[in-house]
């Protein structure tokens, strides 16, 4: 299993609107892909999406790096790909959605030679689920729309953007709920809120009888005071995202007892250092969420197969897909309701790009 040659492009895929959050939006999808072939003849694939206004990385440096991490693969054999990968992280040093794409196309290659599945790295029996599908920031109509849209798609769990406009978002939460009857909401506030504006979110919420089922990033990602102080008297899961950006302050927010639940994306932590999160989270009694950032088909089927190959997650948030137009949308390991099963797959992650 040597390694014959690589290649890197840049992919550019429309959306079906733009998806906004309360620190930016993405308009498109413009993510960098790598494509490594082996002598025998095996292609394995990875993916990098770069989401630059919340980590900061960019498409020309994960280009860069990825090419310079491509020459210290070439003539190399992925029998030991743990290694490998170990060996050629040190490129990717304030790049992981890189490192990500280099891990996942590795690993692809490494499990299609072998001819199994992408989950039997991670586990013996895949779990199968389905992933929430998110409501972004924006119009009152516009969530009102999506709801009733995806509700009669037959999602029934809803992730509901927040922390533009306080006194909007409640009604379109409040929307949400009214729209799409005995559904799980999760809310992700994406660091807008301060502890005590989100104390006071979820009051009004809970006097219209609304029950968030999780909350995901509500304060600053240092504010540690904050998450524990809501973790305290929020009475709700509070989750983990750009809080737990790599193990270090995985294990920090655990140790401070600052969260109840870590939101674990390959682009955040790649796909090694997401499985000693959750192998720690899991140790520790921590919920745990698999998320992505605007990914296409090829690293949101990457993620499920780690999801269900390990067993562990409680919540999923694997939706990309359904905001992306074209060929880079379609899984096979995903239905138009938003259910994964891996089993489908027999070899690698199943996407070729």
């Amino acid at each position: 299993m040597l390694v014959k040659s690589c290649s890197v492009r840049t992919v550019t895929a429309p959306l079906t609107g733009p998806f906004r959050i309360a620190t930016g939006q993405h308009n498109e999808l413009k993510n960098v892909f790598l494509t490594i072939e082996l002598e025998n003849g095996v292609r394995g694939f990875g993916e990098a999406a770069v989401a630059t206004h919340i980590t900061g990385e960019t498409v020309p440096q994960t280009e860069h790096n990825l090419h310079h991490a491509a020459l210290k693969l070439i003539g190399r054999n992925i029998s030991d790909f743990f290694r490998l990968c170990v060996e050629v992280r040190p490129v990717f040093e304030v790049n992981h959605a890189g490192f990500a794409a280099l891990e996942m196309a590795v690993m692809d290659a490494w499990t299609r030679s072998k001819n199994v599945p992408f989950w039997r790295l991670f586990g013996k029996r895949p779990q199968r689920f389905s992933t929430d599908i998110t409501i972004v920031i924006g119009t009152l109509k516009e969530a009102e729309v999506a709801a009733t849209r995806f509700h009669r798609q037959g999602f029934r769990s809803f992730k509901v953007k927040i922390g533009r406009d306080p006194e909007l978002d409640l009604k379109r939460v409040l929307a949400v709920h009214r729209l799409a009857p005995r559904s799980q909401i999760v809310l992700d506030a994406n660091q807008a809120f301060t502890a005590e504006r989100m104390l006071k979110f979820l009051k009004e919420l809970k006097a219209r009888r609304v029950r968030p089922a999780l909350l995901e990033q509500p304060v600053k990602r240092d504010d540690w005071d904050g998450l524990r102080k809501l973790t305290r008297e929020a009475g709700v899961l509070v989750c983990a995202d750009e809080s737990a950006s790599n193990f270090s302050e995985a294990a920090l927010a655990i140790r401070l007892k600052a969260v109840n639940a870590l939101n674990i994306k390959f682009m955040k932590t790649g796909i090694l250092e997401s499985w000693e999160i959750a192998s720690l989270a899991k140790r520790n009694g921590i919920k745990l969420m698999i998320g992505a950032m605007m990914e296409s088909a090829l690293a949101v089927t990457a993620s499920a197969h780690f999801a269900a190959g390990l067993g562990w997650f409680d919540f999923f948030d694997l939706d990309t897909t359904f905001f992306i137009k074209g060929k880079l949308a379609k899984s096979p390991a995903l239905d138009g309701r938003g259910r994964f099963d891996v089993t489908k797959v027999c070899a690698g992650i199943g996407v070729v790009v």
